[in-house]
């Protein structure tokens, strides 16, 4: 049996009966679970990282990160509307690259969306508790920290991931509805910041707008600078938006929502992310704020605006769920659609009446509910993104690979310049990949083989193309 068998495009999106996703979704839907996803902690803090490392040359990093996710953005639009199947790149890898390759996305997906959601949950326990805190209640020590910071389980990380999970096996539409508004309420408090920002603009605070250059530097302390230094790091606060291709079986009209989800959320916050860092080091000099654990709420401070900065750190909490939602959804159709062909148990990929996969959700939740309780994510947190880059690179391979194999496929959604689109997302993400800590890039190492292993002794043999 061949390592590199493909399944074929044509039935890509043939599925039977009690194994079929139902489409509910439409590209509203699409693009507030991108922004939901993409703007998250990451819009708060590391604009603040991101300064300390170019001064106000941030603004270029920020462009340098959005031109290599929408390159890839791009390319996983063709794919997405092309094969409109759940599974995103592990899909799409199936199809173009081979099984093995398949398997070593999808194990890398996997590594992804539980880190995500875990990380992004211990971090809405810390927020949570302190607005507790706040109002006078005061939970043990022993039961809002895991093993490794003194105490036994971080129950506000477990108990916010089943909610998300109970939202959606409530039903995709209504757990995307709800979605869409706490999005709404998170573009508010940004447009709050800005408004109050903006009119505070001095552009003395741009001078010098590149204090540590263009290129990536290493002080004597061993320390990176530079616009691409901070580039590298600002990228992880661009994806998410290939958790909308997961959604690509539950889209109502896949031709046409699909390209508009993924290029309009990463459009969107783009945008968003240009407008907040221009209004941050417009209002303050980098090295006051650079520092800061919360920039956007000291910038605030600074300008007496108090009420303000509150407001935003509560609607930062009511709304942080979204990247749960949207990255516990996309880990889970990852899930499910790897059960279905029989690389995973096939009894995982069942739908309900409502047509959710209701064990893969549970189970899912069950995992990323178990690391965000008692693991220390804060040392292994930067592996979810190398298995972000292996996605991006695959789908930016798929593009290209598809490009000169079938050449006359008919393609409702066609990346323009593919020849450039394609290699500067790879190009980019190897770059990026090789900018993460040596130990990451070990421990990715590390994961990939133990999912090998899996591959070698069960799935290659249980996989549903093989029978």
């Amino acid at each position: 049996m061949s390592l590199l068998r493909r399944k074929s495009i044509d039935t890509i999106t043939e599925h039977e009966a009690g194994h079929k996703l139902v489409p509910t979704l439409s590209w509203p839907h699409l693009v507030a679970l991108g922004i939901g996803a993409i703007v998250g902690t990451g819009i708060y803090t590391l604009i603040g990282v991101g300064a300390n490392l170019a001064g106000p040359a941030v603004l270029l990093s920020f462009v340098v990160a959005g031109i290599v996710c929408a390159c890839a953005a791009l390319a996983y639009a063709e794919m997405a509307t092309l094969m409109p199947a759940a599974g995103s790149a592990y899909t799409y890898s199936y199809a173009v690259l081979g099984e093995a390759i398949a398997w070593v996305v999808g194990w890398s997906l996997i590594l992804e969306y539980s880190l995500v959601v875990s990380t992004v949950a211990v971090g809405w326990s810390g927020y949570a508790v302190g607005f507790l805190h706040g109002l006078g209640i005061d939970l043990p020590q022993a039961l809002v920290a895991g093993p490794h910071a003194g105490g036994i389980v971080n129950l506000p990380a477990v108990l916010i991931t089943f909610v998300v999970a109970g939202l959606l096996l409530a039903g995709t539409k209504e757990s995307a509805t709800l979605n869409a508004v706490l999005v709404v309420v998170k573009i508010i408090a940004l447009a709050v910041f800005v408004a109050i920002a903006l009119p505070h603009f001095d552009a003395a605070n741009l001078h010098p707008f590149m204090p540590y250059g263009f290129v990536k530097s290493v002080d004597a302390q061993g320390a990176s600078h530079g616009v691409m230094a901070a580039a590298a790091i600002i990228f992880f606060a661009f994806y998410g938006f290939d958790a909308i291709s997961t959604a690509a079986e539950e889209t109502k009209n896949p031709g046409r929502d699909l390209s508009i989800g993924i290029v309009g959320s990463m459009l969107g916050c783009t945008l968003i992310y240009i407008v907040v860092a221009l209004a941050a080091v417009g209002a303050m000099r980098f090295d006051v704020f650079g520092q800061s654990a919360e920039p956007l709420a000291l910038i605030l401070r600074e300008l007496h605006a108090g009420t303000a900065a509150k407001v935003i750190a509560a609607a930062a909490v009511i709304a942080l769920p979204t990247v749960l939602l949207a990255f516990l959804y996309g880990q889970s159709r990852i899930f499910f659609v790897m059960a279905r062909d029989g690389l995973l148990p096939r009894a995982l990929s069942r739908v309900s009446s409502r047509g959710t996969p209701v064990a893969i959700t549970v189970f899912t939740a069950i995992l990323v509910a178990a690391l965000a309780g008692i693991a220390r994510l804060d040392e292994i947190a930067a592996l979810a993104n190398a298995g972000t880059l292996c996605a991006f690179i695959a789908v930016s391979a798929c593009l290209l690979v598809l490009r000169k194999r079938e050449p006359n496929r008919a393609r409702v959604f066609r990346a323009p310049l593919a020849w450039l689109v394609g290699p500067v997302a790879i190009l980019g993400c190897l770059y990026l990949f090789w900018s993460l800590p040596h130990a990451t890039q070990l421990y990715f190492a590390l994961w990939n083989v133990a999912g090998l292993v899996l591959y070698l002794l069960y799935s290659r043999r249980k996989a549903i193309i093989a029978q």
